[in-house]
This record gives structure tokens, C-alpha cells and sequence, in this order.
């Protein structure tokens, strides 16, 4: 006896589209109407009352095409708009239809002559498809329905399957409570809510499972899909309240995720980050060995801000994990502030401010200098000491640089031989030193010993660069004329009280670590980070990952992508290609980056594969990571 297979029935509006189609349709034939708007939310207000089942479809459906006011000309328009509007996971999932074509109905409250032109591209048959036909007078237009149709009646579709007989498991998918009652009458066996377009609480509370997507339904059944693993079941834990366009970007893409206004504390992180498969932080959160060693299913670190010393990168690259940070996104911010803090030392300004605000009045030039005509000197000459370079000489000011390695000078910058003799000139002194430890106290006594009197100094680098009792003597004693410090040693994990050696001091500007914190900067780190994450996630895409070896892979198209991380030891290549070659895979494309510890590996394939292929490669020895891509 052969065992009958599944039959999945599909609703129409909200399900295989993004939109209820009379919504549509009521667009386009009240254009004209002065209240288009009132009577579109009318209509669209008696649309969920009958989804939910709070009136009879009956009743919805007499309201609507009263108020729709259209004509059988409208249809044809209707059609060309409903075919651009096909739910993004069912148009990326062809092939399901292509190759369950005779096991998959539409049932579904609509409209034949809508819903037949829309589904016949996927391979869905119109003698499979049961909906209701319009009622037209004899100018065309649209005056009724055929009431002796069952999907016509209150609860139709129960009957309608009912009358169908089907056999095997049926399977209902759609996204309103009036779908669920075929699997509560007991005709059918599952109810899938699906909820990529609208989710309804009454139809997910009694849902067997919740597809936020086409991809989630068909993983749950074994079945052909365009993606591996459902991006919804894919968790990302963003921390330290990271812009909400990242959120906004991520989310959109598909995913799951979790946002933490503030940062986490190492014992607090290992208890989160269990099942998590991507981490976004900023600076304060601490991603060390032991919250690596219960990161069961970590693929990616994001970094939301141009630092990676808070995180332990070696052991990441050990564990299989990329790590992605925003060098570039905020540079301008930093420039742009230390420019403002530049002027403001030269000119004394704090101090005229405060005394302002105490109620004292003191015009006077003294220790107030202009900047045009000024040595500038910075120390680390990349991104922000470069873009600084420019600004201040549009200013007017000097500028020497002082970098340990070789850099080309913009302008008319000076490249210093060694630190002393860049501090030796500058009236101002600018830090934009990377978060190597080795920095530590980069800038200490000895080296404010060989700074100009009167000089000022800023740090918007790291705070651990600068020894702080030190700056704290120069400037008691007048050998600096100023500072401005936006980072510190140490730092707290969230707003709050702070405490410094520096509160109080003349001259000195505090800031608590906003150097990159603009909306703008903000923005388009939120824009940049979730790209490369995404471009990871979806394709394997490594171009500027700061841990791990750089791959810019091709569009994946029709095509396998296995991507194999392993320990960069001789051999593991060749071991590879021998299970590809065992289980007759054909390559049509094989992408290979490596760097003193590891190797990532991609290979393309086009064909159907045996499943015992990906046990094969994760066995491979000295594999780190393994996982497929199609």
C-alpha cells in the first residue's frame, strides 16, 4: 500500500501576497473619491473583523463590495499590482511549487479572477485553486458575488476542504483565525500562522507553529527551500544600545533579534549568549575566553564602534568566529570634535564660560590664542589623524605627524622621525593611537617633560595611552596650558555617577567618551556593521573582518556554498576536496583565504547532495567551523 503524501492549502491574501487584494482594488477604484482615505480604512476594518471571525464572512464580504465602487476594467490593473506584490519568502521559493505542484491547493475567501492569473505562476492550476467569482450588471461593474459558492458562507473553507477529501496530512497555511478553523473542525492536521506580512494574535495563540516565513515552513517539513536555515531561527543579541537602525536592518533581513540598552557583565553575558549566533556590542562589553567557551552556536561579533581591544580576538578566530568592526563610520564625528576642542583650549574658553555662569564678568585676551599659524602635532596618523590633517590646515595651523609606521602626508604635513620631536614642536597635541595594549601610557611624565610650554593636549584615542596622574601634574604646574580627554582608563558600563582626577581642573574639557557619538556617525555605523554581519551570515562574505582571512566571494546563484573554517595546518585542502570528490560533488566554484592560524574555505556546487557529505567534511580533521549556504 502506497501511503498517501502531504497536501499543503495555502490562503491567498497576507499569505502567498504582502496585502489583502480588495485593499488594492479599493485603492484604485475610490482614486477620485475625496474620502478615498475614511472609506480604504473602512474597508479594511470589516476585512479583519471577518479574518478574526468576529462577523460572518458573509457580512464582510456584502460591506467591502458595496463600498468598493469598482469595475471589471479594474481587474487586469489589480493583477499587474498584486504581481509585484508576492511575498518576498514565497517568490524567493519557487522551486517548492515547481516540484509540489500537485500536492498544493489555494483556498482562500478572495477572488478567482485575481487569484488564478497570480498563483498559475506558480505552477498552481486554477482547478486547484477554490475562491469566489465577482458579480458584475451589465456596464462591468462589480455589483455582488456568487452566494451559492461555499467560500461565500461563514466558515466556507471548512466545507470547501471538507468537500475536497484530500488525502494524507493536509497542512494549512495562512494567516488569519478563519484558516485555523479548518484544523479546529478537525479537516485538516496542521495550522501554520504565518506571520511575514501580518501577524494576527488570534490566529498565532492557536497556531500548531508559527512561520514568520515560507523558509520557517518549509524547514519544519524537510522540504526544497532557497535558504538552509530560516533566518528567523538565526538569534542576534544587540548590547549597549546600539542606534535602532541596526535593529530596524537586521530585523528586516529576517532575523530574530534582541536589544539591550546597557552592556552586560561577564557573568551576565555567558548566561545570555547561550544560543545566540550573533553578538552586536560597543566598547564597554567584554567578550573574553569564558563567554566564548558558552557561545554554543557564536558565528559573528560585531563591533558597533571602531575598537576591538574588548574583545579577545585570537581565541575568537580559534573558536570559528568573525569579527566585524565600523573603522571608518565615525571618523568624521571625532575630527569635528577635537577641531571645536582645539579652539576652545587655544581661546580659554571653559573657563570664561564657568565664570559667566558663576556671575562674573572678566573680558580679557589673556591665554587666548588663535589657532591660524599654530603647530599642530598627532600622534597616529590613520583615519581620524589624517582627516584632522586636513581640516586643520584648512585652518591655517602646521601640522606634523608622528606614526611608527611609513604614511603618505596630506598636504603640506610633516612627518616627525620620533615622538620627542613632534612633541618638541606642537602647541597642540592630538592623540589617535589604535588600542594595541602595548600603548599603555604612551603619553606618561617623561613626555609632557618634552612638550612646549603652554602646550594643550587632546586624547579621543583610548584612555589607557595617557598616564593620568601625570597630565594631572603637568597641568597643576603650568606646564600645559589645557586638555581635552573624552576616554579614560576606566569607564562605566552605563550612565551614572564618575569619578576623575580631572574634575575641577582649569582649562580641562571632559567628555564621556562621545567622540563618535553623533546621529550621523551612530547611523551609519548602524547601517555598516549589519551589512557585513548580513553579507557573512548570507553569503560568507569576510572582506573587512578584522580577526579573520578576507574573502570577497560572488553572488551565489542556483548554486550549494559550503563553507569550511578549519586550523591552517598542510593537508586540510586536499582532504576536503577528497570527501567533495567521494560523494561525486561538482565544483563550479572553490574560494580560499588563508592567514597564519586558520583557513576559510568555499566551495560551490551545483547539484543535489547527499547529506552524509556535510557529517564527512565536519569530521574532517582540525575542522573549526562547517555550515551550508544554498
Amino acid at each position: 500500500m502506497i501511503e498517501a503524501g502531504r497536501k499543503y492549502v495555502f490562503d491567498f491574501d497576507s499569505t502567498l501576497t504582502r496585502v489583502e487584494a480588495l485593499d488594492v482594488l479599493a485603492e484604485m477604484s475610490l482614486k477620485d473619491r475625496a474620502n478615498r482615505d475614511e472609506v480604504i480604512r473602512e474597508i479594511q476594518k470589516i476585512t479583519n473583523l471577518g479574518i478574526d471571525g468576529d462577523i460572518s464572512f458573509t457580512e464582510s464580504l456584502e460591506r467591502r463590495i458595496r463600498l468598493l465602487e469598482a469595475h471589471r476594467d479594474d481587474l487586469p490593473r489589480l493583477v499587474e499590482e498584486l504581481r509585484q506584490k508576492i511575498s518576498k519568502s514565497i517568490a524567493s521559493n519557487k522551486e517548492f511549487f515547481d516540484k509540489f505542484s500537485e500536492d498544493i491547493y489555494v483556498i482562500s475567501c478572495g477572488f478567482k479572477e485575481f487569484i488564478d492569473p497570480i498563483v498559475a505562476e506558480y505552477n498552481i492550476p486554477s482547478e486547484r485553486v477554490y475562491a469566489n467569482t465577482f458579480e458584475f450588471d451589465e456596464d462591468g461593474r462589480i455589483v455582488g458575488f456568487d452566494k451559492s459558492n461555499v467560500l461565500a458562507s461563514h466558515n466556507g473553507k471548512i466545507q470547501c476542504l471538507k468537500d475536497l477529501d484530500l488525502d494524507g496530512e493536509v497542512q494549512v497555511i495562512g494567516d488569519g483565525y478563519s484558516d485555523y478553523v479548518m484544523r479546529e473542525a478537525g479537516i485538516a492536521d496542521k495550522f501554520f500562522a504565518y506571520t511575514e506580512n501580518v501577524h494576527r494574535e488570534k490566529a498565532t495563540q492557536a497556531a500548531d507553529h508559527v512561520a514568520p516565513n515560507l523558509d520557517e515552513f518549509l524547514f519544519v517539513n524537510d522540504l526544497p527551500r532557497n535558504i538552509s536555515y530560516p533566518k528567523n531561527r538565526i538569534k542576534i543579541l544587540l548590547l549597549e544600545n546600539v542606534h535602532p537602525a541596526a535593529f530596524d536592518n537586521l530585523a528586516e533581513d529576517g532575523f530574530s533579534v534582541e536589544l539591550v540598552k546597557h552592556s552586560l557583565s561577564e557573568e551576565e553575558l555567558i548566561e545570555k549568549i547561550r544560543g545566540v549566533h550573533v553578538l552586536g556590542i560597543r566598547s564597554k562589553t567584554q567578550v573574553t575566553k569564558k563567554v566564548l567557551d558558552a557561545a554554543n552556536k557564536l558565528l559573528v561579533v560585531g563591533a558597533f564602534c571602531i575598537g576591538t581591544t574588548q574583545i579577545d580576538l585570537d581565541y575568537c578566530k580559534k573558536k570559528g568566529v568573525v569579527v566585524f568592526n565600523a573603522p571608518y563610520s565615525n571618523t568624521r564625528s571625532v575630527v569635528e570634535l577635537a577641531i571645536g576642542q582645539i579652539i576652545m583650549l587655544m581661546r580659554s574658553i571653559f573657563p570664561r564660560s564657568t565664570e559667566i555662569h558663576g556671575g562674573q564678568w572678566n573680558k580679557t585676551a589673556e591665554n587666548s590664542r588663535e589657532v591660524r599659524g599654530k603647530n599642530l602635532g598627532i600622534v597616529g596618523y590613520g583615519n581620524i589623524g589624517k582627516q584632522l590633517s586636513v581640516l586643520a590646515e584648512a585652518m591655517g595651523m602646521r601640522v606634523y605627524f608622528y606614526d611608527i609606521e611609513e604614511k603618505l602626508a596630506l598636504g603640506n604635513a610633516k612627518a616627525c622621525a620620533t615622538l620627542e620631536d613632534l612633541l618638541n614642536v606642537s602647541d597642540v597635541v592630538s592623540l589617535h593611537i589604535d588600542d594595541n595594549k602595548a600603548n599603555k601610557n604612551f603619553i606618561g611624565e617623561r613626555e609632557f617633560r618634552q612638550m612646549r610650554e603652554g602646550a594643550v593636549l587632546l586624547n579621543l584615542s583610548r584612555g589607557f595611552v595617557v598616564d593620568i596622574p601625570a597630565l594631572v601634574q603637568a597641568l597643576k604646574s603650568g606646564k600645559l596650558a589645557g586638555a581635552a580627554v573624552d576616554v579614560y582608563p576606566e569607564e562605566p558600563r552605563s550612565n551614572g555617577p564618575f569619578e576623575t582626577e580631572l574634575r575641577g581642573l582649569n582649562n580641562v574639557i571632559l567628555t564621556p567618551h562621545i567622540g563618535g557619538s553623533t546621529e550621523e556617525a551612530q547611523r551609519d555605523i548602524a547601517d555598516f556593521v549589519p551589512n557585513k554581519i548580513m553579507g557573512y551570515i548570507n553569503s560568507g562574505n569576510t572582506v573587512d573582518a578584522v580577526n579573520f582571512p578576507n574573502i570577497r566571494l560572488p553572488k551565489q546563484d542556483n548554486a550549494h556554498r559550503f563553507l569550511h573554517i578549519h586550523k591552517n595546518v598542510p593537508g586540510v585542502m586536499a582532504k576536503i576536496n577528497e570527501v567533495l570528490a567521494r560523494y561525486e560533488m561538482n565544483i563550479t566554484g572553490q574560494y580560499l583565504s588563508t592567514d597564519s592560524d586558520v583557513g576559510y574555505v568555499i566551495s560551490d556546487l551545483n547539484k543535489e547532495y547527499n547529506k552524509e557529505v556535510i557529517q564527512a567534511l565536519k569530521k574532517v580533521e582540525n575542522t573549526i567551523k562547517f555550515r551550508v549556504l544554498y
